[in-house]
């Protein structure tokens, strides 16, 4: 049974402040590349430290990295000009049929570039080529940064997922305007009014 989706990415910059977006190369990352995992894992812990205690430290988030070469996993590294400016990941679900999306972490200095969203257009076609038809995402609010937040979702979660808003930046609104459709909500899923968004969008080619 596919395991429950984990957080995918911090706050993008606004629509308001995106600068230019700067080419970017988008490549694999190599286990033996120790200099771009140590990149990486910077890039982590600044973009994810005011919203999650999951990467408190550069072990925790190298040890993140490190697993993103196990098996059915997909890692996916851009550089501009040699140096790691984000990073994304991919595992595969459902004998492959879709694949989640975690984690997406932008250097917070070259957010706003469109360099976040060069990487989930990039990761949709490797999983699309694998034969995926869904990649999907589990984006938390544990920060009080949607209207679900520090709210009872229950009797009905859907309800409130309907009638969401953004309090403060929160990135469902990124992931809307790269084409994905929010698909649920798991209620108190990071401590009570703590939720995780549940998004998803179609990849298979007609």
């Amino acid at each position: 049974m596919p395991s429950p989706p984990r957080r995918a990415s911090p706050a993008p910059a606004s629509s308001a402040s995106r600068r230019p977006v700067s080419p970017v190369e988008i490549a694999d990352l190599s286990p033996d590349d120790e200099e771009a995992i140590a990149q990486i894992a910077r890039i982590i812990v600044e973009a994810f430290r005011d919203h999650t205690p999951s990467w408190p430290d550069l072990p925790s988030a190298e040890a993140e990295v490190r697993e993103s070469f196990g098996e059915d996993r997909l890692s996916r590294v851009a550089r501009d000009g040699g140096v790691v400016v984000g990073w994304v990941g991919g595992i595969s679900e459902y004998d492959g049929h879709a694949w989640e999306l975690h984690p997406l972490a932008v250097d917070p200095a070259r957010q706003g570039e469109g360099i976040g969203r060069a990487l989930v257009a990039d990761l949709e076609q490797q999983v699309a080529a694998l034969g995926a038809t869904t990649l999907y995402l589990g984006t938390d609010d544990e920060d009080g940064r949607t209207s679900l937040s520090d709210a009872d979702l229950y009797p009905d979660p859907l309800a409130p997922l309907a009638a969401i808003s953004n309090l403060g930046r929160h990135p469902y609104e990124f992931y809307l305007s790269c084409g994905f459709s929010l698909v649920g909500v798991i209620p108190d899923a990071n401590g009570l009014g703590k939720p995780d968004i549940l998004m998803a969008r179609r990849v298979a080619k007609d």
